[in-house]
């Protein structure tokens, strides 16, 4: 299986540590590929017309998108744990932690697209605003309701958040948000020392 890849995506992140979690790393082939707005490549949208990473291509030709797509796919193809639950409610709320997480990075790569691809006379202060309210409530929803499950579990939630979190020190989106949710920030400093996200770390691309 080929994936579409960058060490700069929080997306592709969450794809490599479900992978490492269920060791199902070595049968990823990772594709380099550098996309934004306004430079999409070539190789990628002809797989995925969205031009987005990360991109499963499969032995047999079929193209999976979306990080969450990939991530369910992936679930099937181990023997351990899952990483979605079979329970109903269960499987829900791993899902509505992984969007809370999902939402964080999109808001982190809205602000990134924002500071640096526009050019600064375009730029609008009251979008940047509201893509760092949406961080902030959702840090404030994590360290008030989900603390309890993110202790008590590994799953695609618990992923999403992590890179979430990372994402936002990788690109200093919220400098200081630990002091503001600090049992959040220790679970987070914890949980960045399992081998899945030691051997994920977000680069800058060369």
């Amino acid at each position: 299986m080929k994936l579409y890849h960058s060490t700069a995506s929080p997306f592709v992140r969450k794809v490599m540590v479900l992978a490492h979690e269920t060791g199902l790393v070595s049968r990823l082939d990772l594709v380099s590929a550098v996309v934004s707005p306004v430079a999409r490549d070539a190789g990628v949208v002809a797989h995925n017309p969205t031009g987005h990473i990360p991109t499963l291509l499969l032995d047999d030709g079929t193209a999976l998108y979306d990080s969450a797509v990939i991530c369910q796919y992936l679930d099937t193809l181990h023997d351990g744990p899952p990483m979605l639950p079979a329970e109903p409610l269960a499987r829900a709320r791993a899902l509505c932690l992984q969007a809370l997480g999902d939402g964080i990075m999109n808001a982190g790569v809205l602000i990134r697209f924002e500071n640096a691809l526009r050019p600064p006379d375009l730029r609008w202060p009251a979008w940047l605003d509201g893509q760092t309210s949406k961080i902030q409530s959702s840090l404030d929803a994590l360290e008030r309701d989900w603390l309890a499950y993110l202790e008590q579990q590994i799953d695609i939630g618990t992923i999403s958040v992590a890179c979430a979190l990372g994402y936002i020190d990788f690109r200093e989106l919220r400098p200081g948000w630990r002091t503001a949710v600090p049992a959040l920030a220790d679970w987070h400093a914890r949980f960045a020392q399992r081998g899945s996200m030691q051997q994920t770390q977000l680069r800058a691309i060369a």
